[in-house]
């Protein structure tokens, strides 16, 4: 099987999690997203991650090796700014 690209990772997590802003960077093995998502309400930094893991299914252990993330809700990537939310923290 074929290392993932970032498209296809964004497509992972777009067609198993409502997203207002999603954008995914990596090498095919190591990946970082920005998701934005209204899910992301009320739920701690675990439960979003959990939520994201829950959208890649099997891919999470079978395709992609490690993904970081960056999980806001609307209003909060509307506090941080786009550019901000960018930068890997």
């Amino acid at each position: 099987m074929a290392d993932p690209t970032a498209q296809d990772v964004q497509t992972f997590i777009s067609q198993g999690l409502p997203c207002s802003h999603l954008e995914v960077e990596g090498d095919g093995r190591h990946f970082f997203a920005t998701i934005v998502s209204t899910e992301f309400e009320g739920r701690s930094r675990i439960q979003r991650h959990q939520r994201v893991y829950a959208a890649l299914g099997d891919r999470m252990r079978e395709q992609i090796h490690a993904l970081s993330m960056k999980t806001l809700t609307p209003s909060e990537f509307a506090a941080v700014g786009a550019a901000a939310a960018r930068h890997h923290a």
